[in-house]
């Protein structure tokens, strides 16, 4: 067994204008001071990171690993989650994500596309340069405006869509393969891969690709009504990120789990701060160390009610005491009695 690496936290929730939060080095600061050992880099944010120095530049990279070194921090992943939406984008939500993007290439859907690409190609390759064996991103969506099937679906909508989002994915997740990096989608509504079922359609026509994984986070889970905890045992070897972040869902008479258009804090499914939810996280620690998950366990922070600083600051200690150092022997191994197999063909009668 493994012991998780932790705790991390994302940045992306936190990363802005205004100092600490607008520089790598004095965000990393803020984060060890909070008891962080790792932090996922948001590649998105400029301010922070250079991703195509990183792509080209192994003095680059280590120069960011020195440095978060010094401060007793290392990256955990970097993400793509913006960039990976883009890979795939339905027609209606253009104008939206068209923000994801550099100007040069909005209102031009083929050109963001090309641009999304590049981006994680580049990633794979600053990935490989900063020593990292996981990526964390988003698949982006086809489907997702039709998930629920009214008006009825035309016969094989879902599927063309699939064989779409396949057909994007597989250049970049072979590139990712050059470089020795998994590729972690988060199960996300709004993505297509959103629960078990979607990305065992989108595996498959991947062709099991050894580099189509998982990032996991139970709180997307809890406002489905999946059980989180199952999805472990199920996709275990296919867990290569985890997001710790907590959630709850406490439906009315009124809403459920679509939420009614209602705001985060009036919804029944919303998330939470770390131990403020319904998130069984003794459990979840428990699974990802029994099944070896060798990852890290990264905050990342969402609440519709508290600070973010309360947040964080709340988030390291609150991990830190959920990660289980693995035993390396038996609990019973002093009663063991050793091999003996004259013994053994004794006690069961076996002549």
């Amino acid at each position: 067994m493994k012991t998780i690496k932790g705790p991390g936290i994302f940045l992306a929730q936190f990363a802005g204008s205004d100092a600490p939060f607008d520089r790598l080095d004095t965000i990393a600061d803020w984060a060890a001071g909070h008891g962080y050992k790792g932090i996922q880099i948001p590649s998105w944010e400029a301010g922070l990171f250079d991703l195509a120095k990183a792509a080209e530049s192994q003095t680059y990279c280590d120069e960011i690993t020195g440095m978060l070194a010094d401060k007793g921090l290392a990256v955990s992943e970097l993400s793509t989650h913006l960039q990976g939406q883009l890979v795939a984008v339905h027609p209606a939500y253009d104008a939206q994500f068209d923000g994801f993007a550099p100007t040069q290439v909005h209102n031009n859907p083929a050109a963001r596309q090309s641009w999304a690409v590049e981006q994680m190609t580049l990633a794979a390759q600053a990935s490989r340069r900063l020593g990292l064996n996981a990526h964390a991103s988003f698949p982006g969506a086809l489907a997702w405006p039709y998930f629920y099937p009214w008006p009825a679906r035309p016969a094989g909508l879902v599927e063309d869509a699939f064989d779409e989002l396949a057909r994007r994915w597989k250049p970049i997740l072979d590139v990712f393969d050059e470089n020795g990096v998994d590729v972690a989608y988060e199960i996300h509504p709004g993505e297509d891969l959103h629960d078990g079922v979607t990305f065992e359609m989108f595996l498959d026509r991947v062709g099991g690709h050894p580099r189509a994984n998982i990032l996991y986070d139970p709180s997307h889970f809890v406002l489905q009504q999946l059980d989180y905890l199952a999805f472990i045992d199920i996709y275990k070897d296919r867990i290569k990120c985890f997001h710790v972040k907590d959630a709850e869902f406490r439906p009315s008479g009124r809403s459920g789990v679509y939420g009614g258009y209602q705001s985060w804090v009036d919804r029944p499914g919303r998330f939470r701060s770390l131990g403020d939810g319904q998130v069984d996280f003794p459990a979840i620690f428990s699974k990802m160390a029994a099944n070896d998950f060798a990852g890290w366990a990264v905050l990342e922070w969402e609440c519709a009610l508290k600070h973010p600083e309360q947040g964080a600051a709340e988030g390291a200690p609150f991990i830190d005491r959920h990660i289980i150092r693995v035993t390396e022997r038996a609990f019973d191994d002093f009663a063991a009695g050793g091999a003996d197999r004259e013994l053994n063909k004794r006690l069961m009668g076996i002549g």
